[in-house]
């Protein structure tokens, strides 16, 4: 009987081992990106593509919105569990009242510019009086105008704003304009050199504007589940880390990913990006963040600046 039972024991632990058992099924998470998928996004397809997400135990869908506007508007409203974001309009987002916290980083460095033609008759900041500037985007382009401005002695009255709409480098290159403010430096300054127009850049790290984080992850911050975010930063990190170790192997990635992609502008935009991403996409620099705020109330476009934990945290 002993050694019938023994016998029936070992067979029963031989075949728990054979039999594969029912492997749990990943968590599904939803990413809104800010834009078209581009370069700026490189960590995230190259964690998606060599299967970090996977091994966190995620499946993660990343989705491109139909409206730039929309991806923090829709996570505060629960209706996708992360989004990519800016700095900026965390700030202000949060100040209008929405439930947005921030989790990551993905850009660390601003992407954002005051570009000019550089065989135009603008040499310094100061040689904008007078002339028409391009945006996109009302109020923190303003603001981010306004500081660069003054550090010349010039204010937003004495240049002229136009909305060119998404057409930043159109409108300079066709004369419409004397300048933009809003191009991203790894994006327009590539084109405008393509088309054999290429601009000068000032930047607004360099003209009184506080440094900032460009691109960030926001989550709501009535629902955070810090275990699958630990998880969602663990694998953004590795796919940050693959991009610096392989950049070339990354690349093949990404354009294997998004084959349309594979053109000059955006192999010329990889370079440029490559070395403003986040190599600790969890960590916070909390006087980076406590610097900004008091830099946009000082322009106006908050009126109260809220506790910082409310609003940005480090993942542990």
């Amino acid at each position: 009987m002993h050694t019938t039972f023994c016998r029936y024991s070992s067979l029963l632990i031989i075949c728990s081992i054979l039999i594969p058992l029912p492997s749990l099924a990943a968590e599904k998470m939803t990413v809104l990106l800010d834009w078209f998928v581009n370069p700026d996004h490189a960590p995230l397809i190259v964690a998606k593509e060599k299967g970090f997400f996977a091994e966190a135990g995620l499946d993660v869908t990343l989705i491109a919105p139909a409206d730039p506007n929309d991806p923090p508007k829709l996570v505060a409203a629960g209706k996708a569990d992360l989004a990519v974001s800016y700095q900026p309009q965390l700030h202000i987002h949060v100040a209008q009242g929405l439930p947005l916290v921030r989790v990551g980083t993905l850009v660390a460095t601003p992407l954002n510019a005051l570009v000019v033609l550089a065989d135009g008759p603008v040499k310094t900041i100061a040689d904008l009086k007078g002339r028409k500037i391009g945006f996109s985007i009302g109020g923190f382009e303003d603001a981010l105008l306004s500081a660069m401005l003054s550090r010349h002695g010039l204010t937003l009255a004495d240049v002229t704003l136009v909305n060119v709409n998404f057409s930043l480098s159109p409108a300079i290159i066709a004369g419409q304009v004397a300048g933009v403010i809003g191009a991203f430096r790894n994006f327009e300054l590539n084109q405008m050199d393509l088309v054999g127009r290429p601009g000068r850049a000032f930047y607004p790290e360099e003209e009184g504007v506080p440094p900032y984080d460009e691109l960030i992850v926001v989550a709501n911050n009535q629902s955070l589940d810090k275990e699958r975010l630990r998880g969602f930063l663990d694998a953004l990190e590795r796919g940050v880390q693959y991009l610096v170790n392989h950049p070339d192997a990354a690349w093949s990635l990404f354009i294997k990913a998004h084959k349309d992609l594979d053109d000059e502008l955006n192999r010329r935009a990889w370079r440029d990006t490559l070395p403003r991403f986040a190599l600790r996409p969890a960590a916070l620099d909390r006087a980076r963040y406590e610097r900004f705020a008091a830099f946009l109330k000082n322009q106006g476009l908050i009126s109260t600046i809220p506790p910082l934990e409310t609003y940005a945290v480090e993942i542990r």
